[in-house]
């Protein structure tokens, strides 16, 4: 792979391997195990297997194998380790890394099941875990201790969008000596920058714009090749966290298109959100690269564009909320982003209905939030969805 080849190219050739048959599209090696010619050479690869050598698909496998390679090539990481899902990628990266009697940060705004991993998991199993407001760099600060190991935190919030000043808690976290890991979905591969803010650790759900048809599970977790193989790969490994090989194939084939696919959602994310603000009938339209986000300024530093997701608060709350989406007839009712089709979520009662309502409160989740994901329809069709469904309200 040469150097110079920018992210599109990265995404359809990176990491491809071709068998002694010279195939175009990558070959799916659906294997679970892998034949010796020798003893001597079974022994040989239990000890020490090399760069493009096979054990047990639940350790590595071919397909498995290009779809990391190619995804760290996008991202510019050294290494790579896909998982069998996004919440896989999240627990093995932060579980592999610490033990009991650890001290974790996070950010308090996250999905549900990394909630449910940073405040019940993991603090079942003595690790100590503080939870701050993360665009308030000052309580990042105040939170560090000599025994902080890792901090946690989503680059962009779901569902209400808060965007995180990476680079200052990056350097909060390594005067401490702890590692940074990031779940950086909403930015997605495409428009992310989160090594080179400072994260050590990157983790996305491939289940969103990777694969980005609604396919597959699946996620991946990036990183240094000692943080890795060294530590993660032990982990996940004898866990039994790893992405199947069939899966891997779809998310390379996603991977072909997925800077096309996220540009023109985008595009039509940024117009929609454009349009949306100041409708009367909104308390409030969020989307990163608007001027009325609170985090507007470290949104463009973060990422050159705004992304795919916004959300609405309708001013009726969720019986408002509930008549909107009813009432769509091109967006999906559903709990997915990052997909071709343009979805719709109400956070309040599907993916953030564990939270207590103080909780949600907190967090601003109110019973009007729709989370809308943008998809690949004509973005006139979408807006003028949108506009009968708030008539509709």
């Amino acid at each position: 792979m040469s150097d110079k080849w920018n992210t599109r190219t990265r995404a359809v050739h990176a990491g491809t391997r071709r068998s002694q048959y010279g195939e175009v599209s990558e070959a799916i090696f659906l294997t679970q195990g892998f034949v010796y010619d020798t003893a001597e050479q079974a022994e040989e690869r239990f000890l020490q297997p090399g760069d493009d050598e096979f054990i047990y698909a639940r350790y590595g496998n071919p397909t498995v194998r290009m779809f990391e390679d190619r995804i760290a090539a996008i991202e510019g990481a050294e290494d790579a380790f896909a998982t069998a899902s996004g919440m896989a990628a999240v627990n093995g990266a932060l579980t592999s890394l610490l033990k009991a009697g650890d001290h974790v940060v996070s950010s308090r705004a996250l999905f549900g099941s990394c909630l449910y991993i940073l405040d019940d998991v993991l603090k079942r199993f003595g690790v100590d875990v503080t939870f701050v407001d993360g665009t308030d760099i000052d309580a990042w600060r105040a939170a560090m201790r000599p025994d902080t190991r890792a901090v946690f935190l989503e680059s962009i919030s779901n569902p209400t969008l808060e965007v995180i000043d990476l680079k200052a808690v990056a350097e909060i976290a390594h005067s401490v000596g702890a590692t940074v890991v990031v779940d950086n979905v909403f930015a997605s591969p495409v428009w992310s920058r989160a090594l080179e803010l400072g994260a050590d650790v990157v983790v996305y759900s491939a289940t969103k714009h990777i694969d980005g048809q609604g396919r597959c599970l699946g996620g991946v977790v990036l990183g240094t090749r000692e943080y890795i193989r060294k530590t993660l790969e032990p982990y996940l490994k004898h866990t039994g966290g790893a992405m199947s090989p069939f899966n891997a194939w779809v998310m390379l084939k996603g991977m072909e298109t997925l800077d096309l696919r996220v540009r023109a959602m985008t595009d039509s994310a940024t117009q929609i959100a454009e349009a949306l603000e100041g409708d009367a009938r909104l308390a409030r339209v969020i989307f990163p690269h608007l001027a009325s986000h609170p985090q507007v300024e470290v949104a463009k530093r973060m990422m050159e564009r705004g992304g795919t997701v916004l959300s609405i608060d309708l001013k009726g709350g969720q019986a408002a909320a509930f008549r909107f989406l009813n009432a769509l007839e091109i967006m999906t009712i559903s709990n997915n982003l990052g997909d071709a089709k343009s979805i719709v979520t109400h956070p309040a009662t599907t993916t953030h209905q564990r939270l207590s309502v103080d909780q949600r409160a907190i967090l601003g989740i109110t019973p009007g939030l729709v989370r809308i994901s943008v998809g690949l329809e004509d973005c006139g069709d979408l807006l003028n969805d949108i506009q009968q469904a708030l008539e509709a309200v």
